[in-house]
């Protein structure tokens, strides 16, 4: 069900930012009566279903996600019409005044309140049976858990909202909010279903495992972060690797959780949607944002191009260069700007000649051949060289290159000791998931930003976090300028 929430999900937004003068003197605005909802099924679901609408809003995945991701990354490089407010990410010359980094955080935020408003009135749910009442939970936390990562991991320390209340919460230690993420989801992967039992785009108890593992890989829980991903079931590489970015191979068992995008229920090109998540906005801008025979404002680096071995499948299928073939095979790549790649990966240029401002290909967040190679690096830094070899060959056998281990690879990439494995999974992670949006995670939860960013505008000790916006410090009582994150 490849959107599951477009008819309920405008009512209940409607409902929670609506209310008479009476009813400010009585509730808070930004809470659902307990009067009006949680009386059946349906009910339920539809406050469930709200929780998603703020990943699809043009600060987070619909835009600005993956131009803010790629260009801290320097996964890319800029031609000259990419837009001044996005090129300050590839420059390093944003502030605690960015618009776009304000509906980051203001996004994610209203995604954890409404995460909130269904975890808190859970002994409220009427005539709704208890596996309802469990998958309606740990989406709830899966979700809350999510946003709460992708915030941890671009500002550090956050106000957390976990139990009720009114006010602007202080900053917590980034330790709390990384206990408050592992605490969700581990609840959550005892609540969802398995990937077969549960509509594409929702989570699974393999999508809660996984940002489960990812969460101990990132806080260094080596032994926790194996165990999570070695509990995944249900998923498997697919045998053509490009197949992760088409839109007719959207859900496959490769996909751990995707985000929807459908253009079925029409696309208009007035920017709508884009800033509290109070309107749908069931579809992505990237194509043509990306796309050679479009708007073509970013192309891969040519360091990240650099990086591919001689004949990886995974090349032509991230990229188009000149003299390949598009729109069904009919016609051929000519790049304009004298460039000499472009980004293939998410267009939809196999199938059409140009793209439109909408493009309905989903979103993958989690991947399966992530999860094996965080695996690996959890099997390495646990010395189990073996499992971590074996785990990076599986990626590179379901395209056919060259084993880790074998004398080809060896001249290359040996893998003899525990830093030449490290040096394997750097290298496999960044031609595997080129353009996904994970470089810059990467980079900075390894301490190699400094050195790779160097000449960027990168600045040691800064630019490890973004800076919290200006509103907040503004708006919220707990919060002020001695509170910002150093540099800014």
């Amino acid at each position: 069900m490849k959107s599951f929430r477009i008819l309920i999900v405008l009512f209940v937004l409607a409902i929670i930012h609506a209310c008479s003068v009476d009813d400010l003197e009585l509730t808070n605005p930004n809470e659902l009566s307990e009067d009006t909802f949680f009386k059946n099924k349906e009910q339920l679901q539809s406050a469930v279903d709200a929780i998603y609408a703020n990943l699809q809003t043009e600060a987070l995945f619909t835009r600005v996600w993956y131009y803010m991701y790629d260009n801290l990354a320097h996964e890319v490089e800029l031609n000259p019409q990419h837009e001044a407010n996005k090129r300050v990410y590839y420059d390093y010359t944003f502030d605690q005044e960015d618009g776009y980094i304000f509906q980051y955080w203001d996004n994610c935020f209203r995604g954890i309140n409404k995460a909130n408003f269904v975890i808190q009135n859970e002994d409220k749910f009427e005539n709704v049976d208890q596996s309802a009442i469990n998958q309606a939970i740990g989406e709830a936390k899966f979700m809350r858990a999510f946003y709460y990562f992708i915030l941890v991991n671009r500002f550090g320390d956050l106000p957390l909202y976990i139990e009720p209340t009114g006010e602007g919460q202080p900053r917590s230690p980034k330790s709390e909010v990384w206990d408050a993420i592992i605490a969700d989801l581990t609840d959550a992967s005892t609540k969802l279903k398995s990937k077969v039992n549960t509509d594409g785009g929702r989570p699974s108890v393999g999508s809660a495992l996984a940002l489960l593992g990812k969460a101990y890989l990132y806080n260094e829980r080596w032994q926790e972060a194996r165990d999570a991903f070695s509990s995944i079931s249900g998923h498997a590489l697919v045998d053509n690797y490009g197949d992760n970015f088409l839109e007719e191979t959207e859900f496959n068992n490769e996909s751990v959780w995707e985000l929807n995008y459908t253009l079925a229920f029409g696309a208009t090109t007035d920017w709508s949607g884009v800033g509290t998540g109070t309107s749908i906005h069931e579809y992505s801008f990237r194509g043509q944002d990306m796309g050679w025979n479009d708007w073509f404002n970013s192309y891969p680096s040519a360091d990240l191009v650099a990086e591919y071995e001689e004949n990886d499948p995974r090349f032509q299928a991230n990229f188009y260069v000149n003299g390949d073939l598009f729109n069904n095979d009919s016609e051929v790549v000519a790049l304009p700007l004298d460039r000499e790649v472009a980004w293939r990966k998410y267009q939809l240029y196999y199938k059409q000649p140009n793209e439109n401002q909408a493009s309905g290909i989903n979103c993958r967040i989690i991947r399966y051949a992530d999860v094996l190679l965080m695996w690996a690096e959890a099997e390495n830094e646990l010395g189990n060289s073996s499992a971590a070899i074996d785990l990076l060959n599986q990626v590179r056998d379901r395209v056919g290159m060259p084993q880790y281990g074998s004398a080809e690879m060896n001249s290359a990439y040996p893998v003899s000791n525990q830093q030449e494995i490290f040096e394997a999974i750097v290298h496999e992670r960044r031609v595997e998931l080129a353009g996904e949006q994970v470089r810059i995670d990467d980079l900075l939860r390894w301490g190699l930003a400094a050195n790779e960013l160097a000449g960027t505008g990168f600045s040691s000790g800064k630019h490890e976090l973004l800076p919290i916006p200006f509103q907040e410090i503004n708006t919220n009582p707990n919060i002020s300028q001695s509170d910002q994150n150093p540099g800014y």
